[in-house]
């Protein structure tokens, strides 16, 4: 007698006929064997809120007052959540934040583990450093001559970023679903390092046909996020250099948002976000005009297209994260005779801060004598290694860790926490502003961080990167 199959043969004989024509549909629509791999295998998702100021919040950075009045366009907070084929998650913060202090973040980082789980080695909170967003927290306190009711303003405006934060990544998380994600690297000329070109000598060189000297790094790394039917979701992309073009009373995201407003004007639909890799000693020059910003976003934007022209390199399946602090010393903790002598000082930054903390040794506080470093190491697959690091990051430090790690690095710096400019070894043998005793300007209790900070990052993230490249959990 002929055995008649039983329904769930159909069933499963179903499921593989469809998965089979799917597999087949994402061939046809030009995706090779490993990408519908990564495809099967990857999750993203995406979310995005508004930070434009409602209120009359300063202007972060140059250390003066700076009332906003209007905007040249909106500026944004971005998320993109991760889940590799084993459930481990990661979600990367991009903002249009000029610094976004401990004090802030933290409060983040708390209520995401406690409303989602995450843990702190699978977060990273990145600012652009643009100049014409809004204050925040404790940032750069001493730096701006503030005013109780504007002190109440930024506590509130800071306030409700934490909520929309959370808020935003919840969201990010709720909209995982597959995609697959691809890498390129493209280039943009315009970062210049300031530390070894004046910016008043700038226009006559550039005339005159001379080099600019100086390290520099023009890379523009890009990533992309595409859903199964291919179309493209978002592109993350990266440049070292500060968003210091303007320096007038506007909202606007600098030369990063006039980017990111082009790419997503170009594709429709996508999200475009930005981190700066690296670019504590470099600048855009010229500067200081609404044209000039707009010519540097479009040509990073090229930067950026020209990548997506070309055949990307997909991440095979597979996350892992690393995160720790490491104790930076200070190479000389102030006292308070250092404090009263400062209290009389001709700079107005420095007297604010002596005087602010010479009120806190009355108190009976103590000073530390070293600050904690975030410090993140994150793999995806085999072909992305991205290196978070706090703060102003000096360029070498981008240049050194690709270098040692090789294609595929991503070395961001202005993430988690805006502590100050964090000097590579040559940059603090040679002094000047991003190297010697300018720490002041940051609210640290000390002129200078000691000789051994690049020793103390590089150890730490080679340690990282171990753990993410290890063959076990």
């Amino acid at each position: 007698m002929q055995r008649v199959p039983k329904p769930e043969f159909f069933c499963n004989l179903s499921r593989q006929f469809l998965l089979q024509i799917c597999l087949l549909a994402l061939c046809l629509c030009g995706f090779s064997s490993a990408e519908v791999c990564a495809a099967e295998n990857w999750k993203a998702g995406i979310a995005k809120t508004i930070i434009t100021p409602e209120t009359e919040v300063w202007l972060a950075g140059y250390g003066s007052k700076r009332a906003p009045d209007g905007k040249l366009h909106d500026i944004w907070m971005k998320a993109l959540a991760l889940e590799d084929n084993k459930g481990q998650r990661a979600v990367l913060i991009t903002s249009d934040f000029q610094g976004v202090p401990q004090s802030m973040s933290d409060r983040v980082f708390e209520q995401i583990k406690n409303n989602y789980g995450l843990e702190r080695k699978q977060i990273m909170f990145t600012f652009s450093h643009n100049h014409c967003g809004p204050r925040l927290g404790d940032d750069l306190y001493d730096y701006y001559p503030t005013t109780p009711q504007q002190d109440k303003l930024v506590e509130e405006y800071t306030d409700r970023m934490v909520v929309e934060t959370v808020k935003m990544i919840g969201q990010a998380l709720a909209n995982l679903s597959p995609a697959s994600l691809h890498t390129g690297t493209g280039q943009a000329t315009f970062a210049v390092n300031r530390r070894n070109n004046r910016e008043a000598d700038i226009l006559s060189l550039l005339k005159s046909g001379k080099a600019l000297v100086g390290p520099v790094d023009h890379a523009v790394p890009v990533m992309t996020v595409t859903r199964p039917d291919g179309k493209l979701d978002a592109v993350l992309f990266g440049y070292a250099c500060h968003p210091t073009t303007l320096s007038f009373t506007k909202v606007c995201g600098d030369y990063p948002g006039f980017a990111q407003l082009e790419i997503e004007k170009n594709h429709p639909g996508v999200t475009a976000m930005f981190v700066n890799t690296c670019g504590g000693d470099q600048n855009p020059l010229p500067r200081r005009t609404v044209e000039l910003c707009e010519k540097y976003g479009h040509l990073l934007a090229v930067g950026v297209e020209e990548v997506l022209q070309k055949p990307l390199k997909p991440i095979s399946p597979g996350l892992k994260t690393a995160f720790e602090y490491v104790e930076l010393p200070y190479l000389k903790v102030v006292t308070r005779a250092d404090l009263e002598a400062d209290t009389k000082s001709s700079n107005a930054i420095k007297k604010r801060w002596a005087e602010r903390l010479l009120k806190k040794l009355d108190q009976g506080e103590t000073f530390p004598a070293s600050y904690p470093y975030p410090i993140h190491a994150w793999r995806l697959g085999t072909e992305t290694l991205m290196i978070g690091m706090g703060a102003e990051t000096v360029v070498d430090y981008s240049l050194r860790f690709k270098q040692e790690f090789g294609p595929g690095t991503w070395v961001c710096g202005y993430a988690d926490d805006m502590i100050s400019y964090i000097p590579s070894k040559r940059v603090w043998l040679e002094g000047g502003y991003e190297g010697g005793a300018n720490l002041y300007e940051y609210g640290r209790p000390a002129y200078r961080w000691g000789p051994d900070t690049e020793d103390l990052i590089s150890a730490s993230v080679h340690k990282l990167v171990k753990l993410v490249d290890s063959k076990t959990d």
